[in-house]
């Protein structure tokens, strides 16, 4: 099970971004699915989590509204569609996806950012400057 994350780069205040999680070698169909970011000298965050690809994404207070969700089943990727930068957006953006069956939705959307996952992509750089 393989994660590749790509998509980030240097962004100004109010740009957009589209990050991208491929799924290699697997569906992710198949799995349930977050994102999660580290700032520099800060803890690793969540910032979405879907409990299968067709689901509502929960998005975490501080990217509400700004960012989105979504995916394209056919390429077995998941995007993040980051709007409305700001400088504290700046951070390592990663994905991570758990199987299905390992966690029932509820249990999963209730703390999809402290279950354990069974892959994480490599995570991709977005710095956003003032």
């Amino acid at each position: 099970v393989q994660l590749q994350a790509s998509g980030g780069g240097l962004a100004q205040s109010g740009d957009s971004l589209r990050l991208s999680c491929a799924g290699l070698g697997f569906s992710l169909n198949d799995y349930r699915i977050a994102w999660f970011r580290q700032a520099p000298g800060k803890d690793r965050e969540g910032v979405s989590c879907i409990s299968s690809i067709s689901s509502s994404p929960f998005y975490a207070d501080s990217v509400k509204g700004r960012f989105t969700v979504s995916s394209d089943i056919a390429k077995n990727t998941v995007y993040l569609q980051t709007n409305s930068l700001k400088p504290e957006d700046t951070a390592i953006y990663y994905c991570a996806a758990v199987r299905s069956r390992t966690y029932s939705t509820n249990a999963y959307y209730t703390r999809c950012f402290t279950v354990g996952y069974d892959a994480w992509g490599r995570g991709t750089l977005v710095t956003v400057s003032s």
